[in-house]
C-alpha cells in the first residue's frame, strides 16, 4: 500500500539514499485541501479547472541484456486529485528502476517501465495519470506563449520600486487602459520549497479577458512579492490565479506558472477558467513544448 501522509517532510530536507531496486513504497502523495483551505479555494475547485505537467530528465533503466535506456518523461495528471505526488520522492522512486533490468529490447522494455510507473502513480493518486516517455529529440516543439508580453521587457522597470517579497495581493490594480483582454507573462518569478526553503524558479503566464483588468506593472509586483513564499508550485499558481480571480471577476483567466528544473523535474501547473484556455503543448503527454531559457 502506498503511504498517503498530511505531512510533507516525509523525505524533503532529509539525506535519504538511493533506492537500488523498484521502490514504489517510497513515493509520498500530499493532501492538495490544506493550502486551498489557506486561500479560499473550495476543494474540489470550482473556480478553476486545470493540469499538472512534469518533466523528468533523468530516467533510465536496463533491458534484459543490460542495454542503459535513457530519455525524458513526461506526466500530465488533474489539478482536481486530492493529491499531488511530492517531488522528492518521485525522484527517488524513478532512480529505483535504474540498475534494474525491463524487456528485451528498447522499445518492450519503455512500455513496461511506462505501464508500472502509470499504475503506481494512480493508484498513489487516485486519478488518470497520462505519461510519454520520449528517447528521441522532438523535431518540432511546440510553443504555447509566443504572443505573450513580457512585462519586464516592455515596462519601465527602472522607475518600479520593489519593497514587497512576500505575497502581497494588495499590489494588484485595476489598469485604466480600457483593454478588455491582456496576455502577460514575466521570468522573474521565485518562490521557495515548502519544507527546504530552497530557491525555485520559473516563468508565470496569465491570461485575462474582463471588465477589468490588472495593471502591468503592480501585476508584475505582485508576482515578484512571491520571491520570500515557501509553497509548491502548484499552489503558487493557485494562488496567483484566486487573487486574480477574486480581485477583477474576469470572464476568462488562464494562469501557468513553468518552473526551472530541480533534482532533474521540472513541474509546470496550468489553471484556467475555460478548458480552451489551458496551454496546448504544455498539458499534452505526447508532445513536448518549447523549452525557455533558464529549462
Amino acid at each position: 500500500m502506498k503511504n498517503t501522509i498530511s505531512t510533507e517532510d516525509k523525505l524533503l530536507g532529509r539525506k535519504v539514499d538511493y533506492p537500488k531496486q523498484y521502490a514504489p513504497e517510497v513515493l509520498v502523495a500530499v493532501p492538495r485541501k490544506v493550502n486551498r483551505e489557506q486561500y479560499g479555494i473550495s476543494e474540489p475547485p470550482t473556480e478553476f479547472i486545470g493540469l499538472d505537467t512534469w518533466h523528468a530528465y533523468e530516467v533510465g533503466f536496463l533491458t534484459e541484456n543490460g542495454l542503459p535506456v535513457t530519455g525524458l518523461l513526461k506526466l500530465v495528471y488533474p489539478s482536481d486529485s486530492s493529491f499531488l505526488v511530492e517531488s522528492k520522492s518521485l525522484k527517488l522512486y524513478l532512480n529505483s528502476f535504474n540498475m534494474s533490468s525491463y524487456g528485451k529490447d528498447r522499445k518492450s522494455g519503455i512500455e513496461q517501465v511506462t505501464g508500472m510507473i502509470k499504475n503506481d502513480l494512480e493508484a498513489l493518486l487516485k486519478c488518470e495519470v497520462k505519461l510519454a516517455f520520449f528517447d528521441k529529440e522532438s523535431e518540432v516543439a511546440g510553443h504555447d506563449f509566443q504572443d505573450f508580453m513580457v512585462m519586464e521587457d516592455t515596462l519601465e522597470l527602472e522607475s518600479i520600486q520593489f519593497n514587497d517579497f512576500s505575497e502581497n495581493p494588495e499590489l494588484l490594480k485595476p489598469s485604466k487602459s480600457g483593454e478588455k483582454e491582456l496576455k502577460l507573462a514575466t521570468h522573474l518569478l521565485r518562490s521557495n520549497c515548502k519544507v527546504t526553503h530552497q530557491p525555485d524558479w520559473g516563468s508565470a503566464f496569465v491570461l485575462i479577458e474582463g471588465e477589468t483588468l490588472p495593471e502591468p506593472t503592480g501585476l508584475l509586483e505582485y508576482i515578484v512579492s512571491f520571491r520570500n513564499e515557501n509553497h509548491f508550485h502548484e499552489e503558487i499558481c493557485e494562488m496567483l490565479y484566486k487573487r486574480l480571480w477574486d480581485k477583477f471577476q474576469p470572464e476568462k483567466l488562464m494562469v501557468t506558472c513553468v518552473y526551472t528544473r530541480r533534482g532533474g523535474i521540472d513541474i509546470c501547473p496550468s489553471r484556467a477558467s475555460h478548458a480552451q484556455l489551458l496551454p496546448v503543448n504544455l498539458i499534452s503527454p505526447e508532445k513536448l513544448s518549447s523549452k525557455l531559457l533558464r529549462q
